[in-house]
């Protein structure tokens, strides 16, 4: 059977970074008793940032890549800049905003990963820029019925700031 709706597709609304309720058309949460652990949970968040960013004209480099002795989430591509990207999934709000976990220590860890990728990559980017892209899992409507909102934070921290 024919998926109309691709993955990259789901979730994407026209317009900017932004707040991006991906309800209409993306696939079913799964139910409440079938919940992936928190690693399953980090992957499909990653995952639905990745065709998010994709969707938007970004060109993923590359995913889970260590550098400096750190991973980076996902490195992309756009219009010669090179966005650093640390994506933080929740289920909820129970634990707060996801963008709060990138607190200062993971930002300088963040710098020293971006800073050890350029040299491996000389000449790629002509502009670097750190970015979150937060993921929402928001099980509130029923097993089943769950919908994610992703927010993209565009320059979410400099490297002066870690």
């Amino acid at each position: 059977m024919h998926d109309p709706d691709p993955p990259r597709a789901r979730g994407a609304a026209p317009g900017a970074a932004g707040d991006t309720p991906s309800g209409a058309g993306s696939s079913p949460a799964r139910p409440a008793d079938a919940r992936p652990d928190r690693r399953a949970l980090g992957r499909e968040g990653e995952t639905r940032a990745a065709a998010w960013l994709e969707g938007r004209g970004y060109r993923i480099v590359a995913r889970n890549v260590r550098a400096g002795g750190v991973e980076i989430d996902l490195v992309a591509q756009r219009s010669g800049v090179v966005a650093f990207v640390e994506v933080k999934t929740r289920r909820g709000r129970g634990h707060g905003a996801p963008e709060e976990a990138v607190d200062a220590r993971k930002q300088a860890r963040l710098v020293r990963a971006a800073a050890a990728w350029l040299h491996a990559h000389p000449g790629v980017a002509r502009r670097a820029r750190f970015d979150v892209v937060t993921c929402a899992l928001d099980e509130a409507s029923g097993p089943g019925e769950g919908r994610w909102t992703l927010r993209h934070l565009e320059g979410a921290f400099d490297a002066n700031d870690g």
